[in-house]
């Protein structure tokens, strides 16, 4: 792999990002964030935006890491110090599905997420407000804006999976530095 030590990991809600950064990072043997864990703030408050970017500012500061999360209010930051990014940039069909047997999954279990905030199930499912609009409303627009995005960050080394299956098989070969 080279000399891939500070990636992000992006995709659209529901792809699965945390879970591949998590155990990609566990694979590495570095630190992995989580960008919505420093976003939303107890009771669903979003953190104030100088906040937010000091986290993702001391996190990136670090030589190894992986990070994951598409937030453009902090990629000044992030990506100029990375040097990959992984995007999962699946089918809409497999990620809505995945998208909604996680918030079913969250909701009826009450899974904590990130400082005490617990999905909910009625919003999620029919607010325009909810993730499951997220979804309708930014799948199809990151994939036409991501390329032009990574462009402007000619030194990153892009790695783009379009199933779980091409994921998982480069996961596979990843071995710490």
């Amino acid at each position: 792999m080279g000399s891939v030590q500070r990636i992000i990991v992006i995709g659209t809600t529901g792809s699965g990002k945390t879970t591949f950064a998590r155990e990609l990072a566990l694979r590495l043997q570095v630190p992995h964030a989580e960008q919505d864990a420093w976003n939303h703030e107890p009771d669903w408050q979003e953190a104030p935006l100088e906040r937010f970017r000091a986290h993702v500012e001391a996190f990136t500061a670090q030589p190894c890491w992986v990070m994951d999360g598409n937030y453009r209010k902090a990629r000044d930051i992030g990506w100029p110090r990375a040097d990959t990014v992984v995007w999962l940039d699946y089918p809409a069909p497999l990620v809505f599905w995945r998208l909604l047997r996680r918030t079913l999954r969250r909701g009826l279990t009450g899974e904590e997420l990130w400082n005490g905030n617990r999905e909910r199930l009625g919003m999620n499912l029919v607010s325009r407000d909810g993730i499951l609009a997220w979804f309708f409303r930014t799948h199809w627009r990151r994939r036409r804006e991501t390329p032009g995005e990574l462009a402007r960050f000619a030194h990153l080394h892009v790695l783009r999976f379009r199933s779980p299956g091409q994921a998982r098989a480069w996961l596979r070969q990843v071995q710490p530095s």
